[in-house]
């Protein structure tokens, strides 16, 4: 497995291998920001974007070339996880497995801790 972990939080062969994908298709760097805001049917939820850089306070984690960033604020919540992309009948979703999650809800999006 080519996964290079950063302590805190790692990007899957599978996820970078997606997100390689789309940033060549839209002519973007890929990085794949990970971030945690407020809401959700469980209190927090996942959001996930493109960025155009790594921003001073990002933590970084690497795999196969491309970068997962995540904010310093967001990394409490997240700290420990990975993301995942998952191809399945019902489509097909960039994942986090969160082990700081106490609850999450059908959706896959949203956690509470």
């Amino acid at each position: 497995m080519a996964t290079q972990t950063h302590s805190d939080i790692a990007l899957t062969d599978a996820a970078a291998a997606r997100v390689a994908a789309i940033a060549q298709k839209q002519g973007k760097p890929a990085i794949l920001r990970l971030s945690v805001e407020g809401g959700g049917c469980s209190g927090f939820q996942y959001r996930f974007g493109f960025a155009d850089a790594v921003e001073p306070d990002d933590i970084v984690a690497e795999t196969d070339g491309v970068r997962l960033v995540v904010d310093s604020v967001s990394l409490d919540l997240v700290r420990g996880s990975h993301v995942d992309y998952v191809e399945s009948l019902g489509g097909a979703a960039f994942r986090v497995e969160n082990p700081n999650a106490a609850a999450g809800c059908g959706c896959g999006s949203s956690f509470s801790v």
